[in-house]
C-alpha cells in the first residue's frame, strides 16, 4: 500500500510516496486478540459464584413460616455470624486489627455440625462500607470450604438477620 502526496501544483516539486509495511500492525493484533480470548476464559474460571439473596426490596410479602436463615455481617471492628431465630455471635478483631478468622471459621464449622444447617448450604453475607475486599473474599472462602457452597451477598439492610438495629 502506498500513500500518494501531491502539491496542486506544477512547480517542480516531486511527489512524496510513503510505502506503509501492515505486516507488523496485523501481527501484533493477532497477538492482541489472541491474549484477549485467553484472558476470557481465566476470568471465568477464578471467579466465586454469587446470588443476591436477603429481604431485598420487594412488594411481595414475606412467606408466614420463613425458613430458618444464618447470616454473616463483615463490619469494621468485627465479624458477625447469627441465625434468623435470634441467636448472634460478634468475633471481634484481634489486638493488631486483624480479623480473627480463625475464631470465625471455628463459629461457621459448629452451625454447619448443628443439624438445623447440617444439611443446609446457603448463606447470606454482607459488608459495611469501608472493609477491604479481601476481607470479604477471605471470608467467602471459609463459607464455602466449610460446606455452605450458595454464597449470597446482599446490602447489610437487606440481610434475614439484623444485626445492628
Amino acid at each position: 500500500m502506498s500513500v500518494s502526496v501531491e502539491s496542486g501544483g506544477g512547480g517542480g516539486r516531486k511527489s512524496v510516496d510513503v510505502e506503509i509495511n501492515l505486516v507488523p500492525f496485523i501481527d501484533m493484533m493477532s497477538c492482541l486478540v489472541a491474549f484477549l480470548l485467553i484472558t476470557a476464559v481465566w476470568t471465568n474460571l477464578a471467579q466465586i459464584p454469587v446470588a443476591p439473596k436477603g429481604l431485598g426490596k420487594s412488594d411481595q410479602p414475606p412467606p408466614a413460616n420463613p425458613p430458618t436463615n444464618i447470616a454473616v455481617l463483615i463490619g469494621g471492628d468485627s465479624q458477625w455470624i447469627g441465625v434468623s431465630t435470634g441467636e448472634r455471635q460478634q468475633i471481634r478483631k484481634l489486638g493488631d486489627g486483624a480479623y480473627n478468622f480463625a475464631d470465625f471459621e471455628t463459629v461457621v464449622k459448629g452451625y454447619k455440625e448443628s443439624p438445623t444447617f447440617s444439611d443446609r448450604t446457603d448463606i447470606e453475607i454482607a459488608a459495611e462500607d469501608g472493609v477491604h475486599y479481601q476481607v470479604i473474599i477471605t471470608t467467602m472462602d471459609i463459607l464455602i470450604m466449610n460446606g455452605f457452597k450458595d454464597v449470597g451477598f446482599t446490602d447489610p439492610g437487606s440481610l434475614t438477620v439484623p444485626f445492628k438495629q
